[in-house]
């Protein structure tokens, strides 16, 4: 795990040294903490399932995701660099790990910061603290996921943008499979069923944490992080 350590903190280095970082995470909280306004002001609720519900919320992980991620591995590939990692005494799940959990960090930086949303419903109301605390869950485990779809897809392009386009194409995929289940029958209905990304996140927004949910969300991840990891060993041998 040392060398997935020394990856993951030369990835979060570069991050931050140029503007990618800093940007990303300006940009989020000034659209999420705009949406959490907006609809504190209309709604004048204290709670932030319609936050973690709206579109623009989910619209804008999706888009923040890919972007934390498509230069992941595209960068490397682009650079020539990846070949210099693949020689070096390192595993090819170290690199992808290490990669992977440079993007999470930044991740979850940027929703810590939006830890002042549920003080100041605190402090102006009585929200339901379970609630928001499953809420923050189910976001949380849908942007691990949408990060290794990233992942996957930096490491099928050399170039940025198109990765940042084939990761959206795939969540877009997933999110429609759920309309296969109406033509579908039998056992390949209720797979087809278990598919959409987001149905899995609404429950963590009622307030319901299921087992089934959170399986789903890591079992994806780490598909992604296998498939990766497939792809890195194919150019390996190239």
């Amino acid at each position: 795990m040392k060398n997935v350590y020394y990856i993951a903190k030369r990835e979060l280095k570069a991050y931050f040294v140029s503007p990618i970082a800093y940007v990303t995470i300006a940009i989020y909280l000034a659209v999420m903490g705009g949406l959490f306004g907006f609809i504190l002001y209309y709604s004048r609720e204290a709670t932030l399932r319609y936050v973690f519900l709206h579109g623009v919320s989910i619209l804008f992980l999706v888009l923040v995701t890919q972007v934390l991620t498509m230069r992941l591995l595209s960068e490397e590939q682009r650079q020539g660099t990846l070949e210099l990692l693949l020689t070096a005494p390192l595993r090819d799940w170290e690199v992808v790990l290490g990669k992977y959990l440079a993007s999470l960090c930044v991740f979850l930086v940027m929703v810590i910061l939006t830890g002042h949303f549920p003080l100041l419903l605190i402090r102006i109301g009585n929200p339901d603290k379970g609630t928001i605390f499953a809420g923050y869950l189910g976001y949380l485990l849908l942007g691990a996921s949408l990060l290794s779809i990233g992942t996957f897809a930096s490491s099928l392009t050399q170039n940025q943008i198109i990765a940042a386009i084939l990761g959206a194409g795939i969540v877009l995929l997933l999110w429609l499979s759920g309309a296969l289940g109406d033509i579908a029958s039998g056992a390949f209905k209720g797979i087809v069923s278990y598919l959409p990304i987001f149905d899995h996140y609404i429950d963590f927004v009622r307030g319901v944490i299921d087992t089934k949910d959170i399986i789903y969300y890591l079992s994806l991840t780490l598909l992604f992080l296998f498939l990766s990891v497939r792809v890195i060993e194919s150019r390996r041998w190239k």
